[in-house]
């Protein structure tokens, strides 16, 4: 693992514009392969956006691949070369006013952070305002959490994970004012979740997010990072939540949520990370199986 952190931090230094172009032909090349993630991110798009023919598909699949290699070879620049020099990639910040409002009022703050655009610089830009937990689930193999932590530096999350323990260290973050990041559209587990509408399809959606916002009374954010054309740099984003987030009736809680990251969403379709099988539960037939799809 040292040796691919060197080789992290020398291909860091190459220019963003040259990642992109190098995650963009990444992006091309998988949809020869076919794969089952490709077939994943065509089932999605169709269920999304049923109104488009087969080209318009074809060139939106195109589009929201491009958008994947790209996402997966600016990480080498976005812990390659610090949070400092990452941090010099944002060009704009939408809504920091609402950030610092909330930060001010001393009740917490809780970000949303849908799979969307570049989340890593996005946590470097929070943690720069203010001390940050966002709550995980640990890689499957072990080392690579540990090389999570060292290339995130000093301007890294605390990170909690999506336990019981974890949860609690949440309640008492948001108690005490503080601030913590969780993925709104992580599909929870069998049992752990509701079913709410996300670009008009049914959706097994989290209901944690929505419980600590209306047991702490903190104010919810949706918030990301727009990869910007051409390796210009990154646009952050921060919008208020929908109505409702915190309402008593959790479908019309999840409902809320999931209008938050479709809002979201909406700003940079191509970005969000459309191959997650997002419709998929185990008491429902999926529409990812051959079969269905």
């Amino acid at each position: 693992m040292y040796l691919l952190y060197l080789l992290l931090r020398l291909l860091g230094r190459l220019p963003l514009r040259v990642l992109h172009g190098i995650g963009s032909a990444v992006g091309r090349l998988t949809l020869w392969w076919r794969s089952r993630m490709v077939q994943n991110t065509a089932v999605n798009l169709r269920i999304v956006r049923p109104q488009l023919d087969d080209a318009a598909q074809a060139a939106l699949l195109r589009e929201v691949l491009i958008e994947s290699g790209k996402s997966a070879t600016e990480i080498v620049k976005i812990w390659g070369g610090g949070a400092e020099r990452a941090l010099q990639l944002v060009r704009e910040v939408r809504g920091e006013a609402l950030f610092d409002a909330a930060l001010a009022a001393g009740k917490g703050v809780i970000i949303a952070a849908p799979h969307l655009g570049c989340w890593e610089l996005l946590n470097y830009w929070l943690c720069r305002k203010t001390p940050m937990a966002i709550l995980y689930r640990p890689p499957r193999i072990a080392a690579i959490e540990g090389l999570m932590r060292k290339m995130r530096g000093a301007l890294a999350p605390e990170q909690v994970r999506a336990d019981g323990a974890g949860v609690r260290t949440l309640y008492k973050r948001l108690a005490a004012g503080g601030t913590v990041g969780i993925l709104p559209d992580q599909k929870p587990r069998a049992g752990e979740g509701e079913f709410a509408p996300f670009f008009g399809r049914d959706a097994l959606t989290m209901v944690l997010l929505p419980r600590l916002a209306a047991r702490t009374g903190a104010t919810v954010l949706f918030a990301f990072a727009e990869r910007l054309p051409r390796g210009a740099g990154y646009r952050i984003h921060l919008l208020p939540a929908p109505q409702g987030l915190t309402d008593a009736d959790l479908t019309v809680a999840c409902g809320a949520l999931n209008r938050g990251v479709q809002a979201c969403v909406e700003l940079a379709f191509a970005q969000y990370q459309w191959q997650y099988k997002r419709y998929s539960a185990d008491d429902r037939p999926s529409p990812y199986d051959r079969e269905n799809g």
